[in-house]
């Protein structure tokens, strides 16, 4: 069958936002959940905040049982990856027999496959790129069905996800990073409090303890997207207002 992924299989190509490919996933091709296993998975402070509300456990307890915290030397900041199964396949830890047993809140990057999606730094704002995988396991590439970018990521209710990604992109792509910034150990801790461990966050800005972030109190005491917000404007005035 030909399709529009005129490419080699195991490689990636720029894509643009309207440019039409063909995929689809369901549960009738062949490969269904391959994708979800051997997987180096990077986690946002948003894939926390939808794994919470998918799961019913707190933030602490996310970082505690699902998440691998990283540091490379020489890196800024740490990264949070999702943990896999010692199950012979290593698989995602949320694969379940009927598949993702989360899927509603499902983190970003499985929503976006087979796209890759970059938001670089570029003058004032974030300039947008894509790139389209074509990996051996994945049959969703032969499907028949057109898409694109743009309307793979409204068919996949990416926004939010978006939105704040390139909010934590704003902060990981500042100036001062770019020119070598080091977190000390406090702001490091500061960084994974405020945007990943929402629920402690949440507990220390009611009890006061952290007074100098900017929010109305009632409002953050319940909806945990204004708390991210409040999260990404400390840490953001944390790192860079002085």
């Amino acid at each position: 069958m030909m399709t529009q992924n005129s490419m080699p299989i195991g490689s990636y190509r720029p894509i643009g936002r309207h440019e039409p490919f063909s995929f689809a996933c369901h549960r009738g091709v062949a490969c269904f959940t391959c994708c979800c296993h051997e997987l180096e998975l990077s986690l946002t402070p948003y894939d926390i905040l939808r794994i919470r509300q998918g799961t019913g456990l707190s933030s602490t307890e996310v970082l505690a049982r699902y998440v691998i915290i990283e540091q490379e030397v020489g890196d800024s900041f740490p990264q949070m990856y999702l943990t896999m199964v010692d199950d012979g396949a290593a698989s995602c830890v949320f694969l379940g027999s009927e598949g993702c047993s989360i899927y509603r809140h499902r983190p970003g990057a499985c929503r976006m496959y087979p796209l890759g999606r970059a938001a670089i730094a570029s003058g004032d704002g974030l300039e947008e790129q894509f790139v389209l995988l074509h990996e051996p396991h994945c049959l969703g590439l032969m499907e028949p069905q057109l898409t694109s970018a743009h309307t793979y990521m409204q068919s996949q209710e990416l926004a939010p996800y978006k939105s704040f990604n390139d909010r934590l992109a704003q902060i990981t792509q500042h100036d001062r990073v770019k020119q070598g910034l080091q977190l000390s150990e406090s702001q490091r801790q500061a960084f994974i409090l405020a945007l990943y461990d929402l629920d402690t966050f949440r507990a220390a800005l009611l009890a006061g303890t952290i007074t100098d972030a900017a929010g109305d109190r009632a409002v953050l005491a319940h909806d945990d997207e204004a708390l991210l917000e409040c999260g990404l404007r400390w840490i953001a005035d944390l790192l860079f207002a002085s």
